[in-house]
């Protein structure tokens, strides 16, 4: 594992950046294609727009897959996942192919289900590009999941203090029509990759910038490997590179 802290959250996401853009040139080279998961979260608001200046990248090698994503909004919400990454990165490069969950036909586990097939049928994933929650989830891993779990896509029901998160990320987002109206409003389910989904690809890149993140990382960082804090199984991996900012960092001894 590599941790890097930089000064700012806009150094931090550059870094990260320039690192994950350079890792999918590696692949493409070796391979002649690459596939990347992303996380959509404000904390990536950096990340991915320094990644989408990226000319160096044939992103016509690409192929996209997302962490997660709410079960109970209709597709094109402002609020699910694949409308953040449309906004943040997709409208700006060109991928080969993304495959989104809410694009996807079915009941939730039949959309499971072939989420799990697409990432199987396109030789699983190369690099991994997550955050780690306040409570020190990954994806919607939330604490309790099962580190071991079987499945690599499953529902589950959000942790209350992800609720709250997800309340404060948009309660000032500059389209009113994404701004929750009360705690209530925001969903209960999700779609997400398990932790060893998540933990299938080759290279790991986690971006965690913010104050309010500060105890999760240094719970991951420091603390037992155990489901309680999920994003503390990155250190069972062979590749992982953290990118913190001066803030997300104050509490590491």
């Amino acid at each position: 594992m590599e941790l890097n802290i930089l000064p700012t959250r806009d150094e931090m996401g550059k870094t990260a950046a320039i690192d994950v853009a350079q890792a999918m040139n590696r692949f493409i080279k070796d391979k002649g294609r690459v596939n990347v998961v992303f996380a959509a979260a404000p904390s990536q608001d950096e990340f991915l727009m320094h990644l989408s200046r990226k000319r160096n990248v044939d992103w016509s090698r690409v192929t996209c897959f997302h962490l997660d994503d709410y079960v109970d909004l209709p597709r094109n919400h402002p609020n699910t996942f694949e409308v953040y990454l449309q906004e943040h990165i997709f409208k700006y490069i060109r991928p080969k192919q993304i495959y989104f969950l809410k694009a996807l036909k079915g009941a939730p586990r039949e959309i499971a289900e072939k989420y799990t097939r697409l990432i199987k049928q396109n030789g699983g994933i190369n690099i991994s590009c997550i955050g780690i929650g306040e409570n020190g989830h990954i994806a919607f891993c939330e604490p309790g999941s099962d580190l071991h779990d079987p499945q690599m896509i499953r529902i589950i029901r959000i942790d209350d203090r992800s609720v709250r998160q997800q309340y404060q990320d948009y309660e000032d987002h500059p389209n009113p029509m994404a701004r929750y109206a009360s705690l209530k409003a925001v969903p209960r389910m999700a779609f997400t990759m398990t932790v060893p989904a998540i933990l299938s690809a080759q290279e790991i890149y986690a971006i965690v910038p913010g104050p309010q993140k500060a105890t999760a990382v240094k719970r991951m960082w420091e603390g037992p490997i155990s489901s309680v804090c999920p994003s503390s199984a990155l250190r069972m991996h062979s590749w992982v590179k953290i990118y913190l900012d001066k803030d997300s960092a104050q509490k590491l001894s």
